[in-house]
């Protein structure tokens, strides 16, 4: 058997994504956990111009916030809440069992905090780097 070699990539592969995520389902099949991801996307707009959104992958019982960001003239007006809402309502939709995502000290962590959310962990501030703060929230099943 040949020696193991390591290459690291100039960026983002598509191909080896692919080739992960296929290593991953087969895996998890195996276990019993099958690995099926869905995107989730809403998108939040008045007269055709963009307020913000939200972006996710819904696997394994939860949804995976990746992005909320909402335009600058938006903020602090109720569309993140609202946004993060209909993400609620959709994963609810889906049966899956909560949320989680991250974020980082200087951006939205009271704001996750004011919606219901929990702190789950955090990595520290380091190097000069910003905390990062990951949240979740278990969801009621609808009656």
């Amino acid at each position: 058997m040949g020696s193991i070699e390591i290459t690291v990539l100039d960026g983002a592969s598509e191909d080896l994504d692919d080739a992960l995520v296929d290593l991953l389902e087969t895996h998890s099949k195996e276990a019993g956990s099958p690995f099926v991801e869905t995107d989730v996307a809403i998108r939040a707009t008045r007269d055709g111009k963009l307020l913000g959104g939200l972006s996710g992958k819904a696997h394994l019982g939860w949804l995976n916030v990746r992005m909320l960001a909402t335009a600058p003239d938006a903020r602090g007006s109720g569309v993140g809440a609202e946004l993060m809402q209909r993400g609620e309502e959709v994963a609810r939709k889906m049966g899956l069992a909560g949320i989680y995502l991250d974020t980082y000290d200087f951006q939205a962590p009271g704001f996750y905090e004011k919606i219901g959310y929990t702190e789950l962990g955090r990595l520290p501030a380091a190097g000069g780097h910003p905390r990062r703060i990951w949240f979740q929230k278990l969801l009621a099943r609808p009656a």
